[in-house]
């Protein structure tokens, strides 16, 4: 008799994001199991103007200002003031230009406006995931509009975590998020994972991405990480959740 309204939510998890982007809560929904709501709390970015409008490749000034007091605190003291069980960052080149310490800076940062809610980074998600799933060499892919600069300190932000990254760049793709398209994004990465990458991980919360893990993982025979799938996989532990979504990855069944 009742049509679903969407209140009757087994666990709802919240994502800071860039505030032109709607990629993160895009990729996060899609993914989740029944019964799991995502709730995102904008973010501004510099690197971004109406209607998710960007330069070829972001400056780092903006990618650093991101994480900075006091936009990004006050947005996660709203999105706590909600009931969450986790909170995202779906933000990956914040971690890169911070790097690991910064990162946990952050975390630690924002936890205390949190009253209790986990608060997940992305890059470290994807981290404990190559750990759980055994994977020491790994081959990293950003999206067209992170620049070499910006997927070299990717790359020495895994490597400083006792990964060793056997190959890295920016997909060579259209730099426009309207214009990616996943069978191009699968044939790029799919190309260019070498023989001794024993996973990969694609970089960039508004790529549009997890749509090609499970081909590219059959095909590639290893692991898949993408910065959305890796970050509803850390929120998911986070928050004590035993339920996982269906594909999207070997990552979810560790």
């Amino acid at each position: 008799m009742w049509q679903p309204d969407g209140w009757d939510a087994r666990l709802r998890l919240g994502v800071l994001t860039p505030h032109a982007d709607v990629g993160p809560e895009s990729e996060l929904q899609a993914m989740a199991p029944e019964g799991i709501r995502i709730h995102a709390a904008r973010v501004p970015f510099g690197g971004m103007a109406a209607r998710g409008a960007m330069d070829p490749t972001i400056p780092l000034a903006p990618v650093h200002a991101f994480v900075e007091p006091p936009h990004i605190d006050e947005a996660v003291a709203l999105l706590a003031a909600a009931p969450v069980g986790a909170i995202g960052v779906g933000f990956t080149s914040s971690s890169y230009v911070t790097r690991v310490d910064g990162e946990r800076e952050l975390v630690d940062r924002l936890q205390q406006r949190t009253s209790g809610i986990p608060v997940v980074a992305t890059c470290a998600a994807a981290v404990a995931g190559f750990r759980a799933l055994g994977a020491g060499r790994v081959a990293l892919f950003d999206p067209p509009w992170f620049n070499a600069e910006l997927n070299r300190l990717g790359a020495q932000y895994f490597g400083s975590q006792q990964l060793d990254v056997v190959f890295h760049a920016p997909c060579g793709l259209p730099s426009n998020q309207r214009s990616i398209n996943p069978p191009e994004v699968y044939d790029w990465v799919l190309l260019h994972t070498p023989d001794e990458a024993e996973a990969v991980f694609i970089g960039g919360n508004g790529f549009r991405t997890v749509g090609v893990i499970a081909a590219l993982e059959e095909d590639l025979g290893r692991p898949v990480l993408t910065a959305n799938q890796a970050l509803l996989w850390g929120m998911l532990r986070a928050a004590k959740s035993q339920t996982r979504p269906d594909g999207y990855g070997a990552l979810f069944g560790v």
